[in-house]
């Protein structure tokens, strides 16, 4: 069977022969009562790693964002973010549903937001305005191409959150592909959150998890508040002996797909039918299609060719690089993509 390049998401990865043989070889028990051992040393190299007290092991990065707004807040409040975050568009309402929080949107370039910006949007005390209790910001960003933060650009929102009394999360879900972009280290990153969430099942390439990352009775009534949403389970340390695998073995190798998604961009600009390609800056490539080529016809094109990707609009395609994305493969992808450009044609779509 021909294999198929899959740039749909960094999630679809499997874990590799030497993670398997480390989940296999793991020492567990139950962690409801924090009696397994390689989720708890999962816990504590990843809390000393951001140079926190403790970490919380969960199924997904949803929960551990969820956990961290319900923690963070009371109901009536008000969690400051960018339109484009991860926890307004794709967490289905959840800091709605769990926390009976607000959510207070900012524009900005590629997903990111400044000081400035969080300072005007800061509600004063009035009995008809929810608190401002909350921001978050995303590293890198989604929707915002992949694009990340700089430890200089997070100082000051650090700065102005511990001013006003306002806690500060980090949904880091792909934080190490930035890090290997900036060459910042994640104690730098640690000094300036409240908490924060990493994803393993992304670039990292673990199976399933997300680490949740604060100080100790921050992470002791998380843990709480993941038993209640479900998340608490026994013989994780399956799951959680991958995850350490994952940090300690594929971080650096990030900067490999990071370097074949700007491949992949440069690629894009030159084709007919692409009006423009997001500034590539981690392992996310965001293109816009020349009208009328439409997200569903190009992605049924090139799904014929062996390629799976994700709309992320009518006309708007999103590509992510990956550990089992190799240099052949994007060759590949590259010419089928220029390939395309006389169907397409053909078709008169272009």
């Amino acid at each position: 069977m021909k294999q198929r390049i899959n740039l749909i998401s960094d999630t679809v990865t499997k874990p590799t022969e030497d993670m398997l043989k480390a989940m296999f070889s793991a020492e567990v028990g139950d962690d409801v009562f924090k009696e397994d051992p390689s989720l708890n040393e999962l816990q504590k190299y990843a809390a000393q790693l951001f140079g926190k007290e403790d970490a919380l092991f969960c199924p997904s990065g949803t929960m551990t964002n969820q956990i961290a707004i319900a923690v963070h807040t009371n109901r009536l409040e008000e969690v400051i973010c960018h339109e484009y975050s991860h926890i307004y568009q794709y967490e289905t309402g959840g800091y709605a549903y769990n926390s009976g929080v607000a959510v207070k949107l900012i524009q900005g370039g590629n997903g990111k937001i400044t000081e400035h910006q969080i300072e005007s949007s800061i509600n004063p005390d009035y009995d008809w305005l929810a608190k401002s209790s909350l921001v978050v910001l995303e590293n890198t960003t989604n929707k915002g191409g992949g694009a990340y933060y700089t430890i200089d650009e997070i100082q000051p929102i650090y700065q102005l959150c511990k001013e006003k009394g306002i806690a500060l999360h980090l949904d880091g879900a792909r934080i190490f592909n930035a890090l290997v972009e900036t060459n910042e280290t994640p104690r730098e990153v640690g000094e300036c959150f409240d908490s924060i969430s990493i994803c393993l099942s992304k670039g990292l390439g673990a199976p399933v998890g997300s680490l949740l990352i604060g100080n100790t009775s921050f992470i002791q009534k998380a843990r709480r508040l993941r038993k209640a949403m479900g998340g608490g389970m026994r013989q994780a340390g399956y799951l959680g002996a991958a995850g350490l695998f994952a940090l300690k073995n594929n971080v650096n190798r990030l900067k490999e797909d990071n370097d074949r998604a700007k491949v992949l961009g440069k690629a894009l600009i030159n084709l007919d039918y692409v009006e423009s390609v997001r500034p590539i800056q981690t392992n996310i490539v965001i293109f816009d299609l020349k009208k009328p080529l439409t997200a569903a016809l190009f992605l049924e094109q090139i799904n014929k060719k062996g390629i799976n990707a994700s709309p992320f609009g009518p006309s708007t395609i999103r590509f992510v690089t990956h550990m089992e994305i190799d240099d052949d493969m994007i060759e590949k992808t590259i010419i089928i993509l220029r390939d395309l450009q006389k169907s397409l044609s053909d078709v008169e779509m272009v």
